[in-house]
């Protein structure tokens, strides 16, 4: 499972040697405090610890280089106490290969009317300080949050937490690994892309493995092995009578349990992340995974259908930003529509792939025909999603750069049940309405796969993409096709322009 707390933010706060040591240790105490009472807040899921204040370039230069080293670091929050002068943040900014988060406060959260004077003006001058700050970070085209309010205020600790999330899974991305068992989906598009680029732009490497390869892994599962796993099924789900000892299926159980258990070794053995399958690959397995890349994406691992290492990717650093958050993340499809002029809405689903994190209630592990991929009729866990605000995430390939597109959903009940469909799924209202979100969805080039998470946010997304140099779109409630179809314009053209830049 995926934990957070191993991971450091550190808070960096810029000053300078003019004020002299007695304004300098009170710039130190103020410092302490803050980041003390970030390090405590429960909305922010990682260690923040206290810097030394900065007052040279040197010391600038230094602690970023110390925090490119450090292995638990995931970012910086900086913010200027007083007056920092920005050419001494060049170097330093320059050599940074971490995300930063630009906190702009202040210690006081009053103007103290009746005492203020020239002392506690020339100590407490983030209202400009921070504004040098963010010129440098403007001049050199540095992509960065900036969060803007009291230090103790709930808002302003939740959007350091959301970034913080977000520097957690852009720190386990790098050097992450992602086996993609088979290709591509054959004549599938979307899917395919750059391996080379994106490693170079966002730190993780795919690699392609025969099925043989698995195969292999999943034929030494030992049956004392399969007979742990299926006790954990009677344990956790509502098994079908013909999947129970005795019954006439509990074969595909094994089955099943074995490609889980294999799955699992491989992945342990070559440290990976996240994995693709695609049914036109299958030779030597009994059935397409199903059960097994459930269960395993419940554990923290990405992944996707059909050869798709972006989206595998994708829901691995969505698992990594919503670790410790309710409401469950997973690989999702959108599948059928329901047209209904009462209520138009999206029914997303897979083959079998859906993470049961998004469960209601206690899923039913089945085994039905697939009708796809010519294997025997696989064992998956089937229910229905929790509902409630969820997000559903797409990253694309356009050529020269890479998009992100996000559109807010709201996850309901079916209309009826779901009887003869026997796959776990979801039903929601895409923000603003339907033909607007999915006429957006198109016009984006947004993919059929998705990370899909109850627990997350656009801004979660938001500051990820940011520090991925990606682009991002959000279909939301203001969303208008007109200025929608126009920020795709000036998108294209930025990208274009910024190659050559």
């Amino acid at each position: 499972m995926i934990n957070l707390e191993q991971f450091e933010v550190w808070f960096v706060t810029g000053s300078q040697h003019l004020y002299g040591p007695e304004t300098l240790e009170q710039v130190t105490d103020h410092s302490q405090a803050i980041a003390r009472a970030l390090n405590w807040s429960d909305a922010i899921p990682v260690t923040v610890v206290f810097k030394p204040v900065l007052t040279t370039p040197d010391a600038v230069h230094q602690l970023c280089l110390e925090a490119n080293a450090a292995r638990t670091c995931v970012g910086l929050i900086t913010w200027m106490h007083t007056f920092s002068p920005a050419k001494m943040w060049i170097a330093g900014l320059r050599a940074l290969q971490k995300p930063f988060v630009h906190l702009h406060t202040q210690f006081n959260r009053d103007i103290p009317w009746a005492t203020i004077d020239m002392d506690f003006m020339n100590l407490n001058q983030s209202a400009h300080g921070d504004r040098e700050f963010g010129f440098i970070g403007s001049r050199m085209r540095l992509e960065r949050k900036v969060v803007v309010g009291h230090w103790q205020d709930e808002d302003v600790q939740s959007s350091l937490g959301v970034w913080a999330r977000a520097a957690c899974a852009w720190h386990d991305a790098q050097g992450a690994r992602f086996a993609r068992f088979g290709d591509n989906m054959r004549e599938v598009a979307v899917t395919e892309g750059d391996k080379v680029a994106a490693q170079m732009q966002l730190g993780y490497s795919v690699n392609g493995y025969g099925v043989g390869d698995l195969v292999r892994v999943v034929n030494a599962v030992s049956d004392a092995e399969i007979d742990q796993l299926v006790q954990e099924y009677q344990d956790q789900y509502v098994v079908a009578p013909s999947l129970r000892a005795g019954g006439e299926q509990q074969t595909a159980l094994r089955d099943g349990a074995r490609i889980e258990a294999g799955l699992r070794h491989f992945l342990e053995q070559g440290g990976f992340k996240g994995f693709t399958t695609t049914f036109e690959d299958l030779h030597g397995l009994a059935q397409l995974p199903g059960l097994g890349p459930q269960r395993l994406m419940a554990e923290g691992y990405g992944f996707a259908a059909e050869g798709d290492w972006k989206t595998a990717a994708l829901v691995r650093a969505m698992k990594v930003m919503s670790a410790g958050l309710d409401g469950g993340t997973s690989f999702m499809e959108d599948y059928t529509y329901h047209l209904n002029h009462d209520g138009p809405r999206v029914l997303g689903a897979h083959m079998l792939e859906i993470c049961p994190t998004i469960a209601a209630d206690k899923p039913s592990l089945e085994v039905h025909p697939l009708g796809i991929g010519g294997k025997a009729a696989p064992v998956r866990l089937v229910f229905d999603s929790q509902t409630g605000p969820a997000i559903n995430a797409s990253v694309v390939e356009m050529g020269n750069h890479l998009r992100m597109i996000v559109n807010l959903v709201g996850v309901v009940p079916a209309d009826e049940p779901l009887p003869r469909l026997p796959v776990a799924r979801a039903v929601w209202i895409p923000q603003p309405d339907l033909k607007t979100a999915a006429a957006a969805w198109i016009y984006a080039g947004g993919a059929h796969h998705t990370g899909f998470s109850l627990a997350l946010t656009a801004e979660h997304l938001a500051d990820f993409a940011e520090m991925a140099g990606m682009e991002f779109l959000l279909i939301d409630q203001d969303t208008r096709l007109s200025a929608f179809k126009k920020e795709l314009r000036w998108n294209d053209l930025y990208y274009h322009l910024a190659r050559g830049l």
